[in-house]
C-alpha cells in the first residue's frame, strides 16, 4: 500500500471500490449498462436513461476532453498545497460521463477548453486516484461536450399543475426579523436564531404563543458554522410545542424552509409558521483557528470531488462560468458589474459588513480565489440569523402589517442534481425552477420590479438571470454592460440590500428578508419606487427554488 498523502481520500464502499481501486493495473474502469451500453457515473444500482438493472463494469479508453478547469489558488486542502488544478474531464467513450480530477504535468497557463487528456493514476494509501494530463501530440480543441438539455428548452421539460387551485393563494409573509450581521461576533449561534426569531414574531403581531410551526434549513446535526442545532435547539430554548415542524438540506435550496411552510399552512397542519436561518462562520473559522473546536477536512469522505482537492461550491461554478465565456463570449468585467452593484447597493445598507466605495479597478485588482473568480466575486463569511413568519391568508388580514403574498413557486428538479455532471454553463438547479415558476402564474419577468437572486458567486447571479428570463440565454454579457440595468433605479433592481457579496452570506434567507422590505416599501435609502412584484431565488448547487411575491391581491 502506498504511502497516504494526507489528502482527502475516498472512502472504499461495494459501489465504488472498483473506480478507486482500478489504476492497480493502470485502467480506468466506469459502470456500464448492459443493456444499453451507457456507462452511468456515480455508480447507481439502475441506469437512468433505460432504467436496466443489468450493470457491470466496463475498462475505458482512458482519453477524455478538458471539459472545465480552474486553477485554484485559496482553498487548500489537507496534503494538497495551491496552487493545482481542479478539472471535469469528459470521457471520450461516453461524453455523458464527466469526471472531476486534477490535471498534471502541464502549466495551468497552457491549458485550453477541449483540449484531449489521457489518464494516469497517483497511487495515495489503498486507492488509485484518476489524474489526467494532456496528451504528447494535440489535435484541434474539441467542442464542448453537450449538455444533457440544452439551456433554452427547459420549459419543454416543466410538468403542467396538477390543478388550477393554487397553495400559494393561501398563504402569506407576515413577519421578518435579522440578528447582528457581522464578521467573528462571537456570540452563540443560537442566540443569533432567538434575536432574529422574536423580532420576526414581534413584526407580524404575534406572540410566541401563536407559533404552531417551525421550519429551517439545513436542519441539526454536525454542519458547523452553518447552523445553530435546528428546530431541536430552538425549541428546546423556546419550549414552542409546535404542531408541525421540518429541517432538512434536501429542498429548494436555503429557501425550501419557506415553501415547505407554505404547504403546511396552505393544509392546515399549522397557522402560523416560523421559518429560520442561521449561520456563523466567521465565529466558526475563528475558533477552529485557535483550536477552540476541532478542524475537519483530511480522512475519508464520500465526496466525487474533495479528493482532488475541489472543496468548495466555487470550484465548480467557476468552472461553469468559464465554459460560459467560452460559449457565449461572458468577461470577468461582465461578473465585475454584478459586484459592483452589490457594493453600491450595501453603502445605503448599515447593516451590510462591506460598505466601502468599489470600482471596476479594485474588483479586477482582488487576489485570484480559483479561476476565474477574485475576492469580489465570492460571498462575505458573517454571523447572523433570518427569520420569517408565513402565516393563513385569512389570519394574516387580521394582523397589524402589510402582508406579502406569493404568487407562485418554482421548484421542480430537470438537470442532475450532481453538481459536475448537471448543467455545463448555469448554475445548477436554477434553470429547472425558473422554468417551473412561470407555469405557475400568469406574471412575466416584465411584470418584476425588484429581484433578489442567489450570489453566493456572481456567477450564481448571471445564471438566475437568465434562467429567469430577464434576458436570453447567453445575453447576460450585454445586459449587464455598465451596470445600469440592475441599478435601483434601472430596469430590474438586483440585490437592493447588497446582497450576499457585500451584506454576508445569509445563505438565501437575507434575499427574502430583502424582498419583503421592499414590497412593504421600508427599504429607506434603497428603497426602490413603486415595487410591487419581487422575485426570489434560492441555492447555490443545491436543488434550487424560486419564489414569486407581491404587495396586493
Amino acid at each position: 500500500m502506498a504511502e497516504e498523502s494526507g489528502r482527502p481520500l475516498p472512502l472504499l464502499t461495494l459501489e465504488n471500490e472498483f473506480f478507486w481501486t482500478s489504476g492497480e493495473d493502470g485502467n480506468l474502469r466506469i459502470q456500464e449498462c448492459e443493456s444499453c451500453a451507457a456507462l452511468i457515473h456515480p455508480p447507481q444500482p439502475v441506469c437512468r436513461y433505460c432504467r436496466s438493472r443489468e450493470l457491470g463494469v466496463r475498462v475505458v479508453s482512458g482519453f477524455g476532453t478538458l471539459a472545465g478547469f480552474t486553477i485554484n489558488e485559496r482553498f487548500s486542502v489537507p496534503g494538497m498545497a495551491a496552487p493545482y488544478v481542479i478539472a471535469q474531464v469528459a470521457l471520450e467513450d461516453d461524453p455523458r460521463v464527466r469526471l472531476t480530477t486534477n490535471i498534471i504535468d502541464a502549466d495551468p497557463a497552457s491549458l485550453v477548453l477541449g483540449m484531449r487528456v489521457q489518464v494516469t493514476f497517483l497511487a495515495d494509501g489503498n486507492v488509485w486516484l484518476p489524474v489526467f494530463r494532456p496528451v504528447t501530440q494535440q489535435p484541434e480543441p474539441a467542442p464542448l461536450p453537450p449538455d444533457e438539455i440544452d439551456p433554452a428548452r427547459f420549459g419543454e421539460y416543466v410538468r403542467p399543475m396538477v390543478r388550477t387551485e393554487k397553495f400559494e393563494d393561501k398563504v402569506a409573509l407576515t413577519g421578518i426579523g435579522m440578528s447582528q450581521i457581522g464578521r467573528r461576533l462571537m456570540r452563540p449561534p443560537l442566540e443569533l436564531t432567538i434575536d432574529a426569531c422574536e423580532q420576526a414574531v414581534a413584526d407580524a403581531g404575534l406572540t410566541m404563543a401563536d407559533i404552531d410551526g417551525l421550519s429551517t434549513y439545513p436542519g441539526g446535526g454536525n454542519l458547523g458554522g452553518f447552523a445553530e442545532g435546528g428546530v431541536t435547539a430552538l425549541e428546546a430554548a423556546l419550549g414552542l410545542r409546535p404542531t408541525w415542524h421540518n429541517g432538512g438540506m434536501e429542498t429548494f435550496g436555503p429557501g425550501g424552509s419557506v415553501i415547505a411552510a407554505m404547504l403546511a399552512v396552505a393544509s392546515g397542519l399549522a397557522r402560523h409558521v416560523l421559518c429560520f436561518r442561521t449561520v456563523w462562520e466567521a465565529t466558526f473559522n475563528e475558533r477552529m483557528r485557535t483550536g477552540k473546536v476541532p478542524s475537519s477536512g483530511g480522512g475519508r469522505t464520500t465526496s466525487w470531488q474533495l479528493p482532488f482537492g475541489a472543496s468548495s461550491a466555487a470550484h465548480t461554478l467557476a468552472q461553469n462560468a468559464q465554459r460560459h465565456f467560452h460559449r457565449y463570449g461572458t468577461t470577468r468585467e461582465t461578473l465585475g458589474w454584478i459586484a459592483l452593484n452589490q457594493r453600491a447597493n450595501a453603502e445605503l445598507n448599515p447593516s451590510a459588513v462591506y460598505r466601502d466605495p468599489m470600482t471596476m479597478e479594485d474588483y479586477l485588482g482582488a487576489r485570484t480565489i480559483t479561476t476565474p473568480f477574485g475576492l469580489y466575486d465570492c460571498d462575505v463569511p458573517c454571523d447572523g440569523a433570518v427569520a420569517v413568519v408565513v402565516s393563513a391568508v385569512d389570519a394574516a388580514r387580521d394582523l397589524p402589517v402589510t402582508p406579502v403574498f406569493v404568487e407562485a413557486v418554482g421548484t421542480q428538479i430537470i438537470e442532475r442534481i450532481d453538481w459536475d455532471q448537471s448543467t455545463l454553463t448555469h448554475e445548477p438547479q436554477s434553470l429547472g425552477p425558473a422554468a417551473h415558476l412561470w407555469t405557475r402564474t400568469e406574471l412575466r419577468p416584465t411584470d418584476v420590479d425588484v429581484a433578489e437572486l442567489y450570489d453566493g458567486f456572481s456567477f450564481n447571479c448571471l445564471s438566475w438571470l437568465e434562467s429567469l428570463g430577464f434576458c436570453g440565454i447567453g445575453e447576460a454579457k450585454d445586459f449587464l454592460d455598465g451596470g445600469k440595468n440592475i441599478a435601483r433605479d434601472g430596469l430590474l433592481p438586483l440585490n437592493t440590500h447588497g446582497g450576499q457579496l457585500s451584506h454576508g452570506r445569509t445563505h438565501g434567507m437575507g434575499l427574502l428578508h430583502e424582498a419583503i422590505v421592499q414590497l412593504r416599501g421600508e427599504g429607506g435609502a434603497r428603497q426602490v419606487t413603486d415595487a410591487h412584484v419581487a422575485v426570489v431565488s434560492s441555492g447555490g448547487l443545491t436543488p434550487g427554488g424560486a419564489l414569486l411575491l407581491r404587495s396586493d391581491t
